[in-house]
């Protein structure tokens, strides 16, 4: 009878799922002894054996956990020449961290001097979310290149702006979370984009997790991550979005529902711990999505969750459900596939433990939108977090949290 077994279907995975074709992509440490040549509209005008001279700008807890030591890995090409942030000595601090291979970072608490003083060929726009279509803004108008971390702005009006002054200038202007530019979604992308299985007509996702209050690693303050402006859905479910747009396309439609399940949280780490903060907006989002292509999806993003076993993401063909149960941070967690089997043979069943093909995926998500950002400065690779994409993905959030005042359907106004 139908269920597990894998022995029987081993095989036919193997032919089954299409390998992935990322000629002229890199994934190595130094992203410029293999790459090709692909897009040199992005690269830097800077003499061949001058580093990329880059600027951090807000210097918390991301900067330091993921940010700055994704960038030393570039040392041999990109150093650090500037570090930003107004609180008293966080930008201080990023310049020791840097030390070691970015001697020559100066620490600046205002961001108009910086981008005067500093010669930057690149920032890194790290500030909290309702700063950053500001600190993006005044970036590209010194007429510097931007990574910005999500979500792109907390308006449309402000991702337009930001979209028409890079175009305007020429500049690179990228946006995380990186979920484009992973193998493992270049490989799904591939997948879908066969039709092996069958038409993808629906896609299911979700991010539930206590938050940042609960990360006993945590060193910043998580209050604003439970309140009006932030929340699950742009803190984490932003992650789901991108992925659920790659391999779907633009949305037309979005319903959703919103509660405070937690009302009040007690922080676990870091300078706060200890403290109990409020909780003033949804911390348990569920959205429905109507995608321009026929296809559905739907996700949750909750903040009041203790843990979850539900799988992360599950895409639904006419012929074949993918799923993926494993750790969502981990990024050579595997899936399991399900193939229908309409024969006489009867030999529809799951095989579970299929990794991406090699090679396999070289960072986590977050050290993925560094390496291909600087591969794009470097004119190695074509810009596949474009600011198109993160705005509809805004656009996607602010309709949503629009449903969950007026329990009405919201259509979209952007694409990419």
């Amino acid at each position: 009878m139908p269920g597990d077994r894998p022995g029987a279907r081993l095989a036919i995975i193997a032919e089954d799922v299409p390998q992935p074709d990322l000629a002229g992509r890199a994934y190595a440490s130094d992203v410029s002894a293999t790459s090709v040549t692909i897009e040199p509209r992005w690269a830097v005008d800077r003499p061949p054996n001058r580093k990329l001279r880059f600027g951090i700008v807000g210097c918390g807890d991301v900067a330091h956990r993921r940010y700055l030591p994704a960038l030393s890995e570039h040392a041999a090409g990109v150093e650090v020449v500037a570090c930003c942030d107004s609180q008293p000595g966080a930008a201080e601090r990023a310049v020791h961290t840097v030390d070691g291979w970015s001697p020559r970072a100066t620490a600046y608490t205002d961001l108009a001097a910086m981008l005067e003083q500093a010669n930057l060929d690149a920032t890194i726009n790290l500030t909290p979310a309702p700063l950053h279509a500001s600190v993006s803004q005044a970036c590209l108008e010194a007429g510097v290149p931007v990574f910005s971390e999500k979500p792109i702005a907390a308006t449309l009006a402000e991702a337009d702006r930001l979209i028409h002054t890079a175009s305007a200038r020429d500049l690179l202007l990228l946006c995380a979370p990186a979920i484009a530019a992973t193998r493992r979604f270049q490989w799904l992308n591939q997948i879908v984009a066969s039709q092996r299985y069958g038409p993808l007509t629906l896609v299911v996702a979700q991010y539930a997790d206590p938050g940042p209050a609960a990360w006993r690693e945590y060193t910043g303050d998580p209050t604003p991550f439970y309140g009006a402006g932030v929340g699950p859905v742009v803190d984490h479910g932003i992650y789901r979005l991108h992925a659920m747009t790659a391999l779907m396309g633009p949305v037309r439609r979005v319903q959703a529902m919103g509660a405070i399940g937690k009302p009040e949280r007690v922080v676990r780490g870091g300078p706060l711990a200890g403290a109990t903060i409020p909780v003033t907006a949804p911390d348990h989002v569920l959205m429905n999505l109507e995608f321009v292509g026929g296809g559905l999806g739907q996700l949750l993003s909750s903040s009041a969750t203790a843990s979850t076993l539900a799988p992360w993401l599950e895409l639904h063909f006419t012929g074949a459900t993918m799923s993926f149960p494993g750790d969502q941070y981990d990024k050579d967690s595997s899936a399991s596939l399900y193939l229908d089997d309409d024969s006489a043979l009867g030999l529809e069943g799951w095989v579970h433990g299929i990794g991406l093909p090699p090679p396999l995926e070289a960072r986590p998500v977050v050290e993925t939108g560094v390496a291909h950002f600087v591969a794009c400065l470097r004119g190695e690779e074509k810009p596949l977090l474009t600011a198109e994409h993160a705005r509809h993905v805004l656009d996607v959030i602010l309709k949503g949290y629009e449903s969950v005042r007026d329990g009405r359907s919201h259509d979209t106004e952007t694409t990419f």
